[in-house]
């Protein structure tokens, strides 16, 4: 696969990681060029764990940093794609006070309400059409 390709099926695969709500960034950054080449087109496509797997190991890493706003995104993502749903998203809270700690878990009580609440506001607005 050539770099090109290998762009394009990144930016493919960060629209479906994210469920849309991601904006692709454009060419010619090396940092989201390699990213995209990298993490999307080669990381992300692999089979060997499904994306729900990728998803919990990846918001448990999040969750240990204490990144409360990128926790949120990944929930949301997580829901909209059908991963897991609200009650998956409360739970993994109730693991991660274990093992990283109740302030960290605590942190991300707020960010998960919120991504619930939007998700289920845009799903109800869809339903709605």
């Amino acid at each position: 696969m050539n770099d090109s390709e290998r762009r394009a099926l990144g930016e493919e695969t960060i629209k479906d990681v994210y469920a849309g709500d991601v904006v692709v960034p454009p060419e010619g950054y090396a940092f989201s060029d390699i990213m995209l080449k990298q993490l999307f087109a080669e990381l992300w496509t692999r089979e060997t764990l499904s994306m729900r797997d990728k998803r919990i190991l990846l918001l448990g890493i999040i969750a240990e940093k204490g990144e409360a706003a990128t926790f949120k995104i990944q929930i949301k993502a997580s829901l909209k794609r059908g991963e897991i749903n609200a009650e998956e998203a409360r739970e993994f809270l109730l693991f991660i006070a274990q093992y990283a700690g109740y302030p960290r878990a605590a942190s991300m009580l707020g960010p998960v309400e919120q991504a619930i609440a939007e998700f289920e506001k845009e799903k109800a607005t869809i339903a709605d059409k």
